[in-house]
């Protein structure tokens, strides 16, 4: 049978072309291996090359990372405009509006109700939602980086990108902290006039500024294990550190924040132990299993 009348339908998208061409992976297209060749260059003085890596890595990272945040930000932003809005007729309004937000926050109303905080709670973990988006955006775009240069064969750049986001993230996190503990006096009236909610927010702003540092580093390390191909160690890892340990141990908001601090550091401890170069063995083997797949159900 003439195979050319299945070029361009049936040819298999992980193998090689008849003409043996090769081609090009999206992280090839982007950098060419050019960050590969940097990390690689043990003739320049180390300063010159992390340098020039930082600056590709940065052009690569930010290609993906702004588009997401910008996208997710503007999206949590038109939910929290209208809370906002409600906050500013009357504190039984904000409240009324907040309840309506999520699921897990009606959840959390039902446990919390007894003792008249969830109005107090609602600015903040509204600010704590609308600032996670920026880890949120840093996760997509660690996670399609490091997928690349593991599919692509450089086990440098992988491990390179990982340093960078998650330094990026948690600069962004530090400075977010530090404005809101500088503004936390009159970080409410953004959402409700109260006193009341004023004092008792003013309170809770260094839960929020640890809970922001924490979110600056726990989703990128989450979008690392992504591109590694862990997400089943994820998934037990989440579910042991929030529903197991976290929330029955110290509650909703506190277990949280316990739940994130272990996943953190578990996630950091396996990334920091991990050796780049069997992961990219790891990627080829995936390829090779899925190119054979493909390879089957060509006609022949």
């Amino acid at each position: 049978m003439d195979s050319s009348q299945y070029d361009g339908v049936y040819q298999p998208l992980l193998y090689p072309p008849a003409d043996g061409t090769v081609p090009l992976s999206p992280s090839t297209e982007s950098s060419n291996g050019e960050l590969e060749r940097v990390l690689s260059d043990v003739e320049t003085p180390l300063f010159h090359r992390l340098r020039k890596a930082t600056m590709i890595e940065s052009k690569l990272l930010f290609k993906l990372a702004a588009p997401a945040v910008i996208v997710y930000m503007i999206n949590y932003l038109m939910s929290m405009s209208t809370q906002i809005f409600s906050g500013h007729l009357g504190n039984l309004e904000l409240a009324a509006a907040s309840l309506g937000n999520t699921g897990i926050q009606i959840f959390a109303y039902g446990l919390m109700i007894m003792k008249n905080v969830w109005l107090y709670t609602f600015p903040i973990m509204t600010i704590s939602g609308w600032v996670f988006m920026i880890s949120v955006g840093f996760n997509a775009a660690i996670s399609v980086r490091v997928s690349n240069e593991l599919g692509a064969g450089n086990p440098k750049s992988a491990a390179f990108s990982v340093i960078i986001v998650n330094i990026y993230s948690l600069i962004t996190s530090v400075i977010l902290a530090i404005v809101i503990l500088a503004c936390r006096d009159f970080l409410s009236y953004a959402f409700t006039e109260g006193k009341k909610v004023s004092v008792a927010v003013s309170d809770l702003c260094p839960l929020l500024a640890l809970t922001l540092v924490l979110n600056g580093i726990q989703p990128v390390l989450s979008g690392v294990a992504v591109g590694c191909g862990w997400q089943a160690f994820v998934a037990k890892v989440n579910v042991g550190c929030y529903y197991i340990v976290g929330i029955p141990l110290g509650g909703i908001w506190t277990g949280m924040i316990c739940g994130t601090l272990i996943q953190t550091v578990i996630l950091a401890w396996v990334t920091f132990r991990t050796d780049w170069t069997k992961e990219v063995e790891e990627a080829s083997k995936r390829l090779d299993k899925w190119s054979n797949k493909k390879l089957e159900v060509v006609p022949e």
